[in-house]
């Protein structure tokens, strides 16, 4: 009895010492980062805080609503709350562009019926639930989640949404089909980089970055990619962290850094 007592205590040693080490690396992946401002507006632009991410509301015109991404939040409340203080409903998104296919960027989107869904073409299974990603591979099967894509984007494209123009681009690494999009004055980066408290900006927090090395070239490669309309960006805004007003400036500064 002795012996089990003592294998318990060691096991216990053991699970309590990887406890530990579980929330130490969660508290170090996630500080330093810019606090998420909800309802921050930077032109067309307003930032929807859902808990632990964001999701932008961007007018293109006519009363008529883009969302960069849709929240983690299957009813999309805080979504539909920002709506109703512009006295508008669900059927105003017209269209959602998909950073990437996690879950806490597309649960929302089951709250938005009409709008059409779109996201570069390697994250659409991951998107609709027909694919699972990293370590979630290893606990479950891929179900999907009723989600459609109708468009899939390509790297260079461009489309207009109403008033709005949408540069597409492709920075795989966190995932491999993640997007950035620049439109109505802001690059959108989802989880591909992270804004610090400093206003400096960082690679996307490789805890949850399929591969972190690609991700960082992604980064410098959309610096070059996108210096033609460098003049069109304002502000830089990511998922899980504030959004950065000091225009591709960080972007630059990041980029000098990796070489």
């Amino acid at each position: 009895m002795r012996a089990i007592f003592r294998l318990l205590k060691i096991v216990g040693l053991f699970v309590g010492v990887a406890i530990v080490a579980l929330v130490g690396l969660l508290v170090v992946t996630f500080s330093g980062g810019a606090p998420i401002q909800d309802g921050q507006r930077l032109g067309a632009v307003e930032v929807v805080k859902d808990g632990f991410v964001s999701a932008f509301i961007i007018d293109i015109g006519n009363h008529d609503i883009a969302l960069v991404d849709a929240g983690n939040d299957r009813q999309a409340k805080a979504i539909l709350a920002a709506l109703v203080k512009r006295n508008l409903g669900i059927d105003a998104v017209k269209a959602i562009l998909l950073t990437h296919g996690d879950r806490d960027h597309t649960a929302g989107v089951a709250a938005f019926p009409h709008a059409a869904v779109m996201a570069l073409d390697a994250d659409i299974p991951l998107a609709e639930g027909r694919e699972l990603r990293g370590f979630f591979r290893f606990f479950g099967s891929p179900h999907p989640n009723g989600i459609k894509v109708v468009r899939g984007l390509h790297d260079g494209e461009s489309l207009t949404l109403g008033n709005q123009l949408v540069r597409v681009f492709a920075v795989p690494g966190h995932t491999k089909g993640s997007a950035a999009f620049l439109l109505a004055g802001v690059l959108f980066l989802g989880d591909s980089a992270d804004a610090r408290h400093s206003g400096t900006l960082a690679a996307g927090r490789w805890l949850f970055t399929e591969n972190p090395a690609q991700n960082r070239a992604s980064l410098r490669n959309l610096l070059m990619e996108i210096k033609p309309w460098a003049g069109e960006v304002k502000a830089i805004a990511c998922a899980h962290s504030g959004m950065l007003t000091s225009g591709l400036t960080p972007l630059f500064e990041f980029v000098a850094l990796e070489r």
